[in-house]
């Protein structure tokens, strides 16, 4: 068992035939990861009383692979959500050196068996794609590319959801269901797919592990399974511009180039939901210099959450409207036949629990230490957000109201 297996599924999009500023330089990780933060944000609006997973570095991959196709408004509507430079929108080129070296980073050797991600184009036997727009996803993105027949819509999905399966190592063995293709107008399929498994720096002993009372986003309150330990961890206090302060507490992985950020309320009285609109990268950057290593007892909730979310309506409001339309999307650089976006659809998975690396010999020693450290228990709704380090990447974000 891992201390944290972290699954996204993948993000799909159907290409259907048409028949008509932060203080500091953000990196494309960064930028990317901010519009899938205001997507969560978005959903978790909708859903303020669920658990809640999702990749925001997986929204901005599939629309990262969507772009080299795009022209036109279509691609000035991506570019701008994504937030690069106007030069990024007039040279073709733009942004993808910066692409592949991000990928390249999160997908590098010393994150192997950590974070695994996969892209792949999967297209309708015959459709005209263009050449131009397959090298490049290849070379940026290592994207792989198959041949389906979505005229069989069962046999699109079997063959479709077996790389799913295989790429996700078997957590999510379905994403596609026949009654989501049009045997006569798909397209297109583009699908990325994130695999993150990390064993947390300093290891909870199962043996801690105790039911404890967790009070639910409702109000009400029950007995879940809380693990715990004595340990040191970066923890600060940070305040939202309405001046609602909150709790930060970093949990990092084994090898420290990926961490979990906990954010919890400070009050009791204050719903998690009024912290959420207030997360982004730049909010992120400024929780450091109030970051400080504690010794402290920390008491955390064994959880799992499962998420299925429709992005077509959250990238809608955030100004993507082209893609989606029929007659409006441009994407003459992907293929001749005109082509849009008929759906965009990720589901994610996250179990954490107590397993990881064992505790240094350092650590063992902070153990021993004779002070008394204070109690950081997290026994109502948080959010968490799983950040590449290196790059700010946010690999995943969530929120937890019932363990």
């Amino acid at each position: 068992m891992w201390a944290c297996s972290v699954l996204f599924s993948l993000l799909l999009v159907t290409l259907g035939v048409s028949v008509g500023a932060l203080s500091q330089a953000p990196t494309y990780g960064e930028r990317g990861s901010d519009l899938g933060l205001r997507v969560f944000q978005q959903v978790a609006r909708a859903r303020p009383q669920e658990n809640l997973v999702l990749s925001p570095h997986g929204v901005a991959s599939i629309l990262g692979m969507l772009l080299p196709g795009a022209d036109g408004e279509t691609r000035r509507q991506i570019s701008t959500a994504l937030r690069y430079k106007k030069n990024d929108i007039l040279h073709p080129p733009g942004p993808y050196k910066m692409l592949k070296k991000l990928h390249k980073t999160l997908t590098a050797r010393s994150n192997q068996g950590q974070v695994l991600i996969a892209n792949a184009l999967f297209s309708q036997r015959d459709f005209p794609m263009d050449q131009g727009f397959i090298a490049t996803n290849k070379a940026n993105f290592q994207c792989e590319s198959g041949i389906v027949d979505f005229s069989d819509p069962q046999a699109a999905t079997d063959q479709i959801n077996g790389w799913v399966n295989n790429k996700t190592k078997g957590h999510i063995p379905r994403l596609v269901e026949p009654d989501m293709l049009d045997p006569a107008l798909t397209r297109l399929l583009a699908v990325n797919s994130i695999y993150f498994k990390g064993m947390w720096k300093s290891r909870f002993q199962p043996g801690h592990t105790k039911m404890r009372s967790f009070r639910r986003g409702d109000g009400s309150a029950h007995k879940v399974p809380m693990m715990s330990q004595l340990s040191v961890y970066p923890i600060g206090q940070a305040s939202t511009p309405q001046g609602l302060k909150y709790k930060v507490v970093e949990l990092p992985y084994h090898g420290n180039t990926a961490s979990m950020l906990i954010v919890l309320p400070t009050e009791e009285d204050t719903p998690l939901s009024e912290v959420i609109p207030h997360i982004s990268t730049a909010t992120v950057h400024s929780w450091a210099p109030l970051m400080h290593q504690r010794k402290v007892h920390l008491f955390i909730p064994k959880f799992t959450a499962e998420t299925e979310v429709d992005l077509k309506a959250p990238l809608s409001a955030l100004g993507l409207t082209d893609m989606f339309a029929d007659g409006k999307a441009d994407f003459r650089h992907l293929s001749s036949e005109p082509v849009h976006v008929s759906a965009a659809l990720q589901k994610a998975k996250i179990e954490v629990n107590e397993d990881g690396t064992k505790a240094s010999a350092a650590t063992t020693a902070i153990l021993l230490a004779r002070s008394s450290p204070p109690w950081v228990i997290i026994d109502r709704p948080f959010l968490f957000l799983v950040r590449h380090n290196p790059t700010g990447t946010i690999l995943f974000a969530g929120q937890i109201n019932q363990p």
